[in-house]
């Protein structure tokens, strides 16, 4: 089978882009050719998972600003598939040429929603008359209204939902699929391989917690909130590691002073390699104003990390509460503290060792079958 995969930039630290990677790697292990079709493709050296595709085409015409960058880039590639023929044609940006959406990044109208909790008056005007927005909401609404959309792709209930109900795509052509994590790149060993050097560089004792985020774009990971939470706990020894880019990282920085917290906030920047972050930390907390479904969650659960999430994220869908983790509202400071305050490296131990369990299926083979099955059922309705 020929599958043609669009993915406008890759780069070994984003989450979506990790998913592209091991999709590759899994694929390929099931006979699939694939050809990606990017603007720009990063493989980021040995620890980059999937690393180069077999096959790439880079379609980069020139752009000034994101809106003319996504509009071109569109352009130039269903210009650039209509000259080759493949099976099936996936798309994991909005983009109406293709037969199979996968939603990676979710609703964006959705996203909107969420994050006008956060902003004042003006900013929520802002977006609203924000040109790059409009071009995105109606790509949108166009990649759900194509008649050649024959399936969507979901990482999680939540995003299918979403879709279902904004865009009236009916549900036969809903397909949720989670992400597959390596289960033995990421597995509860990381905490032997780990835990001890990371802490004594950091100076903490094996009796405190780490609380650890790994994502980029602090506003919709909700380090605001995360921060003004820690700052709530009452364990002076704790450590919060926050793993990510963000260009407004002295904002954070500043914040964390503010509060208080001097060096018991470590901002450790992008990392092409987070499993030394996973080993070395107690808990995994991501109260996300929007994640459809966050892979350092799921990196997270399987390398036997309690999670603590929000509503709004498609992760909290294998959350029991106080099992494995907890979920709260993305803005519920209160709530986040309590939870958060409710762990001991102990409890926090117990509780991972389940949440291993409960992410077990999960694998990139499994996912790679489901993907697989999928393909088939599309191509044979049209053989």
């Amino acid at each position: 089978m020929r599958l043609a995969l669009i993915r406008q930039r890759y780069n070994p630290y984003g989450g979506a882009e990790r998913f592209v990677a091991r999709a590759l790697q899994a694929l390929r292990a099931q006979g699939v050719a694939v050809t990606v079709f990017a603007r720009d493709w990063d493989a980021g050296g040995e620890q980059a998972p999937g690393g180069m595709p077999a096959e790439l085409v880079r379609c980069d015409p020139f752009y000034a600003g994101r809106l003319w960058r996504d509009a071109s880039f569109a352009r130039a590639v269903c210009g650039a598939l209509a000259q080759r023929q493949f099976d099936l044609v996936q798309s994991h940006e909005r983009i109406a040429c293709c037969d199979i959406y996968r939603a990676g990044d979710g609703v964006h109208a959705q996203w909107l929603d969420n994050r006008r909790r956060v902003l004042g008056a003006w900013a929520r005007m802002g977006v609203r008359l924000n040109p790059y927005h409009a071009y995105v909401l109606a790509a949108e609404r166009r990649l759900f209204a194509s008649a050649r959309l024959r399936a969507v792709i979901c990482n999680s209930r939540m995003v299918a939902g979403e879709i279902s109900r904004r865009f009236a795509v009916p549900e036969d052509r809903l397909h949720v699929i989670y992400n597959g994590v390596d289960l033995e790149d990421f597995h509860p060993r990381l905490r032997e391989q780990h835990r001890q050097c990371v802490r004594a560089r950091l100076g903490v004792a094996e009796s405190e917690m780490i609380y650890l985020l790994v994502g980029s774009g602090f506003e919709r990971k909700g380090v605001a909130q995360l921060l003004e939470a820690f700052a709530r706990l009452g364990k002076p020894g704790a450590r919060l590691v926050i793993v990510g880019a963000d260009r407004h990282t002295d904002v954070s920085r500043r914040r964390a002073q503010a509060l208080a917290l001097g060096n018991r906030v470590v901002f450790a920047g992008a990392q092409r390699d987070v499993r030394s972050w996973y080993g070395a930390a107690d808990c995994f907390v991501l109260p996300t104003l929007y994640d459809p479904f966050p892979n350092a969650a799921l990196e997270a659960m399987a390398s036997g990390l309690p999670v603590i999430t929000s509503t709004s994220c498609g992760a909290a869908e294998f959350i029991v509460e106080g099992d494995n983790g907890f979920v709260c509202d993305a803005l519920d400071i209160a709530a986040l503290a309590d939870r958060m305050r409710r762990l001991d490296p102990a409890l926090a131990q117990a509780m991972g060792e389940r949440a291993r369990v409960s992410v077990a299926a999960l694998g990139l083979a499994p996912m790679a079958e489901r993907l697989v099955a999928l393909y088939a059922a599309l191509a044979s309705a049209t053989a």
